[in-house]
């Protein structure tokens, strides 16, 4: 695209004086050296569940040392690999969700290219039995597994700040806390916060600050000490640092409008409302 871009800027007078049109003809004849067939990608999109808090999205190494023995991206491409028959792939999804977080509901939306496939007829029963082993997993699902266009590839990022997202999380209060201490939360909607890059992603992100939208809330006492905290939130919201506030780097969170320190102890995906791939029948 960049080659592109480039060319378009060009005057034809100025392309012309380095490259002469039309060009001179050829003094000696082509000489074939090698010659190499590759076909084009294969797209394959679904929607996967993650039941496990011990499971990256994607394979974790630091410093060259792997961290986790799996990953979503594996659970679901080393099926896909062998019977595509593919030298090697692309995953990107609609967002991600951290280690410790699980993923419920209908899934998250994927998309896998893979790259110079060497089978590319399937049937939608070959479909359903891939899926199927894919899914002897006891860490993940997979659902509405299809091959789709690379055009159709671009709904899954289209608006993507736009979309929303609702999660559920145990939150954890360090003063004594009551049913009515949690009812403000219930009535607020459409709170607009500001949130700093993340302190734990800072190695990996660029620093801005952002505003992010929590459209609703609604609080669940379970004790004293603690909460289930139901959200529908703009995508791209940091959860946890809503939460406990990191260091004041999100504004305002939990605990200062709770006036007390406050963390999160377990956080799920509910949904991802993105309308893509198109939900097949089981």
């Amino acid at each position: 695209m960049a080659v592109v871009k480039a060319l378009d800027k060009i005057k034809d007078s100025d392309f012309c004086l380095h490259f002469p049109w039309p060009p001179s003809s050829p003094k000696t004849t082509c000489q074939v050296v090698d010659i190499q067939c590759n076909h084009a990608s294969v797209f394959v999109a679904g929607r996967y569940n993650k039941y496990s808090r011990t499971l990256p999205q994607t394979p974790w190494v630091i410093d060259g040392e792997r961290k986790m023995e799996s990953s979503v991206e594996e659970l679901i491409t080393e099926q896909l690999m062998a019977v595509f028959k593919v030298d090697s792939f692309n995953f990107s999804s609609s967002g991600r969700e951290d280690v410790d977080v699980r993923t419920l509901g209908r899934g998250r939306p994927f998309t896998i290219e893979l790259l110079n496939p060497h089978r590319v007829q399937f049937t939608e029963q070959d479909m359903k039995d891939l899926q199927q082993k894919i899914n002897n997993s006891d860490k993940i699902k997979v659902r509405d597994l299809q091959i789709v266009s690379r055009d159709a590839v671009a709904h899954m990022k289209e608006g993507e700040e736009e979309k929303t997202k609702c999660y559920s999380a145990l939150i954890w209060t360090e003063k004594s806390i009551r049913k009515e201490d949690l009812e403000f939360l219930n009535d607020m909607k459409e709170l607009k916060i500001i949130q700093k890059t993340p302190l734990r992603v800072l190695h990996r992100r660029p620093l801005a600050a952002r505003c992010r939208i929590i459209h609703t809330m609604k609080a669940e006492y379970v004790d004293e000490h603690h909460f289930r905290l139901y959200l529908k939130t703009q995508a791209g919201t940091y959860i946890k640092e809503f939460a406990h506030g990191d260091f004041g780097r999100t504004v305002p969170n939990i605990g200062s409008m709770m006036k007390t320190t406050a963390d999160i102890l377990e956080l799920d995906v509910e949904s991802v409302d993105v309308d893509w791939p198109p939900a097949l029948e089981d």
